[in-house]
């Protein structure tokens, strides 16, 4: 619970300050890490997390390092509502979601056989995933509110940045949807003809029930 990890922080504090150069030192730094996120302070921990990795580049534990920091910035932004009543994760702002990203496939990059890694490499594609639907969910924004030019480039962002994800479904929808209100019908025809040889059958039903955008 919040008092064991508080008391975890104060026992590794004394440890560091007593033995500063000693291998239990070096572990206490990673553990203050560990606890201050378990205590819910992540920038607190996102800091001792730097400081190990920049005074022990070479532990032989760094690449744990590394993914702690992905872990942290994972699971940053989380409200205490959320943690027991759960949200649509793409709604929640991109920022931590991006930088635990990076952090991933920075671990991966540095430690490809690291015990770490795989485990990384899911939740890697998960904030994929979730960074494209939160994409989507701007480009609708957009579009309710007739901000067309705006809604194209967010899904514009999808068919580039996650180009294997399942948001691109939604993204050639709202494509086809803006460049009809912005009438550009050559677009909007190429748009239609790209969804229709990805998604054949669901081309064929949005046609006959000639809805591309309330679908949502």
């Amino acid at each position: 619970n919040g008092e064991n990890y508080e008391e975890a922080i104060k026992y590794f504090g004394i440890l560091e300050t007593r033995y500063p150069f000693g291998r239990y030192a070096r572990q206490a730094q990673i553990e203050i890490a560990y606890a201050y996120y378990k205590f819910d302070e992540p920038d607190t921990a996102l800091a001792a997390v730097d400081r190990f990795m920049k005074l022990y580049p070479t532990h032989p534990h760094v690449d744990y390092a590394y993914y702690l920091r992905g872990i942290i910035n994972y699971n940053r932004g989380f409200t205490l509502i959320e943690r027991f009543f759960p949200q649509d994760p793409a709604s929640r702002d991109p920022g931590a979601a991006k930088q635990a990203f990076f952090d991933f496939q920075k671990l991966i990059q540095k430690f490809p056989n690291s015990h770490y890694a795989q485990e990384a490499k899911l939740r890697m594609l998960y904030l994929r995933n979730n960074l494209a639907n939160y994409e989507i969910l701007v480009a609708r924004y957009y579009m309710k509110r007739s901000a067309y030019v705006a809604a194209v480039n967010r899904a514009k962002y999808v068919l580039e940045h996650y180009d294997r994800s399942a948001a691109v479904y939604n993204a050639l929808i709202i494509m086809a949807e803006a460049y009809d209100k912005l009438d550009m019908p050559d677009l909007a025809k190429d748009t239609r003809r790209v969804f229709a040889s990805s998604y054949p059958k669901d081309y064929q039903q949005l046609k006959r029930s000639k809805r591309w955008w309330n679908i949502f």
